[in-house]
């Protein structure tokens, strides 16, 4: 599955700074599907920072693969700041990276609410215990939000290694 020029390059720069510092990383993706995952496994090499890819569509997923509160889905919702943490801090436990990121959002066409509209989107950065959260609202259909999400997750996780 091949991706855009923009999300290669952000692919690439991700990959260099996880090798120069030595950083493994895993994604826990929920309405991106894998879509960042397949970007940073697009670029050769990859296999000696990228730990894992946990596509976690269902609340049920989230619970059994990342050990997000069933509690905390059920008062929060699954597109939450409070979820999108929870599921960073599972997937380096469970995954043993030293980075991850998480997505959550309602990507269209159906699905959205008044309070949570087709486009917004919950990601998170971090590590257990240090964890960056940011709301976006993406403009587009389907796709158009899901490319989006993709690249900033990643430009998010360039952030935490340059920033780290």
């Amino acid at each position: 599955m091949s991706v855009s020029p923009e999300t290669r390059r952000l692919a690439e720069r991700l990959g260099a700074l996880c090798r120069e510092r030595g950083a493994s990383v895993a994604t826990a993706e929920s309405c991106t599907g894998g879509g960042v995952a397949n970007a940073i496994t697009e670029i050769a090499g990859s296999s000696g920072y990228f730990e894992t890819g946990y596509v976690t569509y269902s609340n049920a997923a989230k619970t059994r693969l990342l050990g997000v509160p069933e509690a905390l889905l059920e008062r929060c919702g699954a597109v939450s700041h409070e979820v999108v943490e929870a599921m960073v801090a599972g997937a380096c436990t469970e995954s043993g990276a030293d980075l991850a990121v998480a997505i959550s959002g309602v990507a269209g066409p159906g699905g959205g609410s008044a309070e949570k509209p087709v486009g917004m989107v919950w990601l998170a950065w971090g590590a257990p215990g240090r964890v960056r959260t940011e709301r976006r609202h993406f403009a587009g259909e389907r796709d158009a939000v899901r490319d989006q999400a993709v690249n900033v997750a990643l430009q998010g996780l360039i952030a935490e290694l340059e920033d780290g």
